[in-house]
């Protein structure tokens, strides 16, 4: 959308638009954008939050009359509702995970390939009450996500790229999305009730999934490549799960 607005300001009509992610909205210099603090997908910040989204929205449309010179980034100054840290210990895994079996694999790695084995049935019966599932980003099966993110922590950043159409950040992005999607989509179908921030708090503090990309973020941020720096910059981490960073160090 960045792009496209200046096209549209070519023909004489004035844009505004959200970003989610800052990095690429400096680098495309857009005419006004708002930044909002939100995680991915959420550009109004959270559901069922009429008056919340209206603000957002108000502030967005204030761009427009603005008499600076552009680009405008304007920053939107509050987080959504219910983000920020929360206690860690309010929720409790939805699904019991086996232990894994002692094999030759890294212990991380062989963690995470049981917990997709052990969700397996669980994200399947939500592709099908939902007809669709939103995995496929990376191009490959979970499991080769998997490893792939796995082999990225081992070369400090650095790994085989496994796609001969995507860049390495492009596999890395999808990857790490794949892996979050699958653990998310496999949870939401247990019976009761969970919040989004709910889920987002059991896979980034209870699973080894969450536990190889929060290693991932400051070893990715030294990387070689381009991509994979940009990727653990801005796209890795959401905002409200930035906190479990500082635990780790």
């Amino acid at each position: 959308m960045g792009a496209l607005a200046h096209y549209i300001e070519d023909e004489g009509v004035p844009t505004t638009g959200i970003s989610l992610v800052r990095e690429n909205t400096e680098r495309l210099r857009p005419p006004r954008f708002l930044w909002v603090p939100f995680e991915l997908g959420r550009p109004l910040g959270a559901p069922n939050e009429a008056a919340f989204q209206t603000k957002v929205l108000r502030s967005a449309l204030a761009l427009l009359e603005r008499r600076d010179p552009a680009p405008i980034l304007e920053d939107f100054p509050h987080d959504a509702p219910g983000d920020g840290p929360t206690d860690l210990t309010g929720w409790s895994c939805p699904i019991p995970f086996t232990p894994p079996e002692t094999t030759d694999e890294p212990a991380l790695r062989a963690a995470i390939l049981g917990q997709i084995s052990d969700l397996a049935p669980w994200q399947a019966l939500a592709r099908e009450r939902r007809g669709r599932t939103a995995l496929g980003a990376a191009r490959m099966g979970i499991e080769a996500s998997a490893r792939f993110l796995h082999a990225l922590l081992d070369g400090g950043g650095a790994a085989d790229n496994p796609s001969a159409t995507l860049s390495l950040g492009q596999v890395f992005r999808g990857a790490s999305e794949d892996l979050k999607t699958f653990y998310m989509e496999a949870a939401t179908a247990r019976p009761g009730r969970v919040s989004s921030r709910e889920l987002a708090d059991w896979f980034w503090g209870e699973t080894s999934a969450g536990a190889l990309l929060l290693a991932l973020h400051p070893i990715c941020l030294e990387s070689a490549d381009p991509g994979v720096r940009r990727v653990a910059l801005g796209q890795l981490i959401p905002r409200a799960q930035q906190h479990r960073l500082e635990i780790r160090h």
